[in-house]
């Protein structure tokens, strides 16, 4: 295989320059410091990155030392996937919560404060929002990732969330285009397929997409799915009628276009990523994210050099590679001049509600309480039992989500335990004794065995209080039931201030 020498000659510099890759640990290693000088323009950032606010802050700095218009992405949606708080859990809420409460004030307000602690770590570029509307209630991978199954209403908060996270000074990356909600498939494991005509993805899928266009979305973010009415033969992110006959042409975008992680299964599985990131810049993608699991200078170097050969060969166009790269560097042009601490326009929480707490405000006013009006709350600390499913990749099974912390605070002794597979409701009981259950749910309906242990246990004790922290698509049931529309940290709070009587 030919190495291409990591100079500075123009088609070397542009093939480093669209790649967005992550790497280990809390500092920068010196491979990607030198690979910043030789062009690289972007990297991204994962839980593993980081360890707190400060270090964040040494970690920007240092590749900004590098190269001072480094574009730093990170994929912090808040609610479950946050990586900022990834050993914590979100000060926010996610998305599906602020759909539930429907107020794109509240949602500017949210997205403007998360784009505000980014810039003051020095991120710049944020993998977020999710515009993907959750219309299949067996997606694997959306769920409380949406702000719901209605597509105006997940239009109206895209745009809310894209100004609001513009307006701190962070570009926002609205995905995954050109919808991931409609799926019963996670593309981290294999490749999805939507079959949609043409008007259903326009009314559904398109429409949020257009409202973060108009909103002025600085990037967008492609999905690995098989769309069989837009192109046949090619996932998304892989598509010249998808990236550019679509969204370039159909849908006026002219922004950034960058790739979901290309060592997915849906496409790692099928093309490779160094032909598969060679075709996703033909089809007319400008950056290339790699990293998520690939994370070292090897793979940077066969992902150049496979854009240097497709050029060279001629199965790559040189013009299509140097508009990519352009498009890059435009990008981190704007970023470096995007003032951290952007005027508020109208974004800022009003006086009352301070910056801190905005989160909190949005998880209490984002829950529905089922069986209030016959509930007394808990003055003893209860036995809370977790019915907890596996989580996906883009969550990750680091951040601790729950109602047991919180509810330890406000009733100190309350004890926890986790639970799943099909005997989970005689072992919750076993385990809880006399004690008060508080049992925790997430996504019931896509789970038998949950809805089982469900049974078991609320036949056995019918006092119990359930909180369902997925998307709740079940009934309500227990001697008082709350949705939380999200298992982030203030998620937990809010459900344990009610049922603690806070």
């Amino acid at each position: 295989m030919t190495t291409f020498a990591s100079g500075t000659d123009t088609l070397t510099r542009d093939a480093l320059t669209v790649l967005q890759p992550g790497f280990p640990g809390t500092t920068a290693p010196d491979w990607l410091l030198r690979r910043l000088g030789e062009g690289l323009a972007s990297v991204g950032l994962f839980g593993r990155n980081i360890a707190s606010p400060e270090q964040l802050s040494s970690l920007t700095a240092q590749l900004r030392a590098e190269r001072d218009d480094v574009l730093v992405a990170i994929d912090e949606e808040g609610g479950d996937v946050t990586r900022l708080e990834v050993r914590t859990g979100s000060s926010f809420p996610g998305n599906h919560a602020l759909g539930a409460v429907d107020d794109v004030d509240l949602t500017r307000e949210v997205a403007y404060e998360l784009g505000r602690r980014l810039a003051e770590c020095g991120v710049n570029l944020n993998w977020a929002p999710s515009a993907d509307v959750n219309s299949n209630p067996s997606n694997p991978v959306i769920g409380v990732r949406s702000f719901g199954a209605d597509p105006e209403l997940v239009a109206r908060h895209t745009a809310a969330y894209v100004t609001g996270l513009q307006a701190a000074g962070v570009a926002a990356c609205t995905k995954h285009f050109p919808g991931h909600g409609d799926t019963a498939v996670d593309s981290h494991h294999a490749l999805p397929r939507i079959d949609a005509d043409p008007s259903v993805l326009e009314r559904r899928e398109l429409l949020p997409f257009r409202a973060a266009i108009a909103a002025g979305t600085r990037a967008v973010m492609s999905a690995h799915i098989l769309v069989p009415t837009l192109d046949p033969d090619h996932p998304a992110t892989l598509s010249l009628r998808v990236l550019t006959d679509l969204l370039r042409g159909e849908l006026g975008y002219d922004g950034l276009i960058v790739t979901d992680g290309m060592e997915m299964q849906a496409i790692a599985a099928t093309y490779g990523i160094e032909r598969g990131s060679v075709l996703a810049i033909a089809a007319g993608a400008d950056a290339i994210c790699v990293g998520g699991g690939l994370a070292d200078d090897e793979t940077i170097r066969r992902l150049r050099d496979a854009l240097v050969r497709a050029v060279r060969a001629g199965e790559l166009p040189e013009e299509r590679l140097a508009e990519a790269a352009e498009r890059v560097r435009g990008l981190a042009r704007w970023a470096a001049s995007a003032s951290a601490s952007a005027s508020d326009d109208g974004v800022a929480p009003a006086a009352d509600v301070t910056r801190v707490d905005i989160g909190l405000v949005a998880a209490r006013r984002a829950l529905t309480v089922t069986g209030a009006e016959g509930f007394t709350p808990l003055t003893e600390p209860p036995y809370v039992a977790l019915l907890a499913p596996v989580a996906n990749i883009a969550v990750g099974d680091e951040t601790p989500w729950g109602v047991g912390v919180e509810l330890t605070r406000l009733l100190p002794g309350t004890e926890t335990g986790s639970f799943a597979g099909e005997a989970a409701g005689d072992a919750v009981l076993e385990a809880a004794g006399a004690r008060r259950v508080v049992l925790v749910v997430r996504d019931e309906h896509r789970h038998p065995w949950m809805a089982a242990a469900l049974d078991t246990v609320l036949a056995a004790r019918p006092d119990t209080v359930v909180v369902e922290m997925g998307v709740p698509q079940a009934p309500p049931r227990g001697a008082l039931h709350i949705a939380t529309h999200g298992a982030a940290r203030v998620c937990g709070r809010a459900a344990a201030e009610v049922v603690a009587g806070e």
